[in-house]
């Protein structure tokens, strides 16, 4: 029996989704489980299953559409069973536009819409007697929109009346693909300033990404819109700030032993994994060590119930020009420093791509954030909940400090650790954050 697939809910917060591309054509067989397309939503760019197996018999949303969930995107079913029932349940809401009949209010006149002699029988063309009436309201010849029908059999609905009059008194706008717009709303790219190489003159989305080099610099006069990933980010900190008591402790690690260590290993996990090793990934493995003393910080709090995981997943913040992402590293109690530098750069990489998959960033214990790229000595990393404690890494920078009673030149770093005071006391998480500073002072000891 013939399915009509929706837009599945990919995310909590999801209400729409882009299509991006299409992984089928009209008449491909698919697998319950395959990937069918991809979807971009407020947090990445992700593949879509095929709910059952059949044959892709109708594609009802194309490429760059966005679709409300639960709003029909495809109907899947055997090659010859009929669809026609399934066709005409989504086009009964355009069915049902044109068979309304006129409403009694008048609809003002607008001024300097376009005025065409009436056409002949001949040049009559297909449309809803609402439209009709709109449309002789308005002042406006229906021959006009021939061929401009939105209606089922490109018939000429009120809408594509309205539409045409708007045209006739706004500004002209540039012509872009839904997802265009959508991307440029975003990240605040003005469209004017966009070369266009799509069909028809069309700006697409790379068109927009392509005028970007730089996050836009926020300037007097200027409106950044809240939407998209940028909303995503700032409800989930709102959300973390308001409910959750954030303390945060703050303590210096000597990382002269650690750029030691990370000198000695980079030619060989280079030459051998093709990577070269952060100080990231050497403070993830030693977060991960040492949560194994103190797993009280790899926590979540949720419905009145704390959660310790026997997981350590390890988010790893990431800054895009739009907002912020933090994929997972999954089980990095298991993992050498090279997996993880491996890991680490390929989730970067795909979080800035946009291609990261649901379960790439959902589900984290604990999260590591690194501001030390930008200077950074101190700051108050927002907890991402429902876990219950974040690291912020900080810069690492030569300065005096006493040594066995002399003063030396050492490699410094601050480490500060939010935690969910709802969760975690003060004792606690000052304990883990003493072993971590223990590690890392040593990190030998992450090969034990």
């Amino acid at each position: 029996m013939a399915l009509k697939m929706v837009m599945p809910l990919l995310g909590q917060t999801m209400e729409e989704g882009t299509i991006t591309k299409w992984l089928k054509q009209e008449g491909e067989s698919v697998n319950k489980g395959e990937p069918l397309l991809e979807v971009m939503t407020d947090k990445a760019n992700m593949e879509v299953e095929a709910p059952v197996s059949g044959v892709l018999r109708k594609i009802l949303a194309p490429e760059e559409a966005i679709v409300p969930i639960k709003e029909p995107i495809a109907i899947i079913g055997t090659a010859e069973e009929p669809i026609d029932g399934l066709l005409l349940e989504s086009a009964a809401p355009a069915e049902a536009e044109a068979a309304a009949p006129p409403k009694e209010e008048p609809v003002p006149a607008v001024t300097g819409a376009p005025v065409e002699p009436a056409p002949t029988a001949e040049e009559r063309v297909f449309s809803s007697p609402r439209a009709r009436n709109v449309a002789s309201e308005h002042n406006v010849d229906i021959a006009a929109l021939a061929g401009k029908g939105t209606g089922p059999g490109g018939r000429i609905v009120e809408k594509d009346v309205l539409a045409y009059v708007a045209s006739a008194q706004a500004p002209e706008r540039p012509r872009m693909t839904p997802l265009a717009g959508k991307v440029a709303a975003d990240i605040g790219v003005t469209l004017s300033d966009v070369v266009a190489t799509g069909v028809g003159g069309r700006i697409t989305r790379d068109d927009v990404l392509r005028s970007v080099t730089r996050p836009p610099r926020p300037s007097i006069g200027r409106v950044i819109p809240l939407a998209g990933m940028r909303k995503a980010v700032a409800d989930n900190v709102s959300l973390s700030a308001r409910n959750a008591p954030h303390v945060t402790l703050v303590s210096e690690v000597d990382m002269t032993e650690c750029a030691n260590l990370r000198r000695q290993m980079l030619p060989e996990v280079e030459k051998s994994c093709g990577v070269k090793i952060s100080f990231t990934d050497l403070i993830v493995k030693a977060v991960a060590k040492a949560i194994d003393d103190h797993p009280i910080v790899n926590a979540t709090l949720e419905s009145d119930q704390i959660t310790i995981h026997d997981r350590i997943d390890i988010g790893i913040a990431v800054a895009l020009d739009e907002g912020l992402i933090v994929p997972v590293l999954r089980d990095v109690r298991s993992k050498s420093i090279p997996e993880i530098s491996v890991e680490v750069k390929r989730l970067a990489q795909k979080a800035r791509s946009g291609g990261l998959a649901p379960d790439e960033y959902k589900d984290g214990t604990f999260t590591v954030t690194n501001l030390g790229a930008y200077g950074v000595d101190s700051f108050n990393p927002i907890i991402n909940p429902p876990q219950v404690a974040i690291l912020g890494v900080c810069r690492i920078v030569e300065k005096p400090v006493v040594v066995d009673g002399r003063v030396r030149v050492r490699s410094m770093m601050n480490l500060c650790l939010s935690f969910d005071h709802r969760a975690v006391d003060g004792a606690p998480a000052a304990e883990y954050l003493a072993r971590l500073k223990q590690i890392l002072e040593s990190p030998y000891t992450l090969f034990l």
